[in-house]
């Protein structure tokens, strides 16, 4: 009789490397520079025909490590991944600056390749690479040590890494748009503020908003609406602990 149980999800973590590495190409060169690749030139430019043209290999000897531009995402995202500033959590850490300087960090490694927020929602099971599946680890344990029960914890990782993803994602997507708009991000926002300003004449506190924002450093903006969503978030997980009747530490 057939069987009714479906086959597992495909994954490059999961599949058995059965072949031994060349000694002329190896799976790290690949990434390393499918990532190079990704930098300079976007997630449009990425095939393995091009990668094997700039490793000087033809996309045969590629396949021999990776079975095909899917697994290739996997391994490149979770390569990015494995940039992360991950502080000490050791006992002595408060959960809270710990967490704040990670989610500073995931922010900072997503603007630094911005092609990542064009895959992040399209990348099947990359959540399962050793870098994230680290720090997610690691990230769950701070908010255990905190004092939340093992599932809270859980829900607040994944709670902290859709602000973080979301928030830098969008800012990845504006910047990779001035990129290719070859203007600086001060240089587009003084062209836009005059239409900007028009257009919320009849919305006072609109208005008001981009009165008080002229001629600050966009930058700067982006950097303190990041600050702010974040240790709002942070002061919600700070009142639950408190309402558990756990001590933060």
């Amino acid at each position: 009789m057939p069987s009714d149980e479906q086959p597992p999800i495909p994954s490059v973590w999961t599949r058995p490397r059965g072949r031994r590495e060349q000694p002329a190409l190896s799976r790290g060169q690949i990434v390393a520079e499918a990532v190079r690749l990704l930098d300079s030139e976007g997630i449009d430019a990425l095939s393995m025909r091009k990668l094997g043209t700039r490793l000087d290999a033809g996309a045969t000897s590629l396949y021999r490590h990776v079975a095909n531009k899917d697994e290739l995402i996997e391994l490149v995202v979770d390569e990015v991944y494995g940039e992360l500033d991950d502080p000490d959590a050791g006992p002595s850490a408060h959960w809270r600056e710990t967490t704040t300087a990670r989610a500073h960090s995931l922010r900072a490694m997503i603007l630094q390749h911005p092609w990542i927020a064009s895959v992040l929602g399209e990348v099947g099971v990359a959540y399962l690479g050793p870098n994230l599946m680290r720090l997610s680890d690691r990230m769950i344990a701070t908010f255990e040590d905190a004092g939340f029960p093992l599932d809270e914890s859980d829900h607040a990782v994944r709670t902290l890494f859709a602000y973080v993803t979301g928030t830098a994602i969008s800012e990845a997507a504006w910047l990779t748009m001035l990129v290719r708009s070859g203007q600086s991000e001060q240089e587009w926002v003084e062209r836009l503020w005059p239409a900007a300003e028009q257009a919320a004449q009849a919305y006072p506190r609109l208005r008001k908003g981009y009165a008080d924002q002229r001629g600050k450093d966009p930058r700067a903006i982006r950097d303190e609406n990041f600050r702010y969503g974040l240790e709002r978030f942070l002061d919600g997980l700070e009142v639950r602990l408190g309402s558990t009747g756990h001590t933060s530490v």
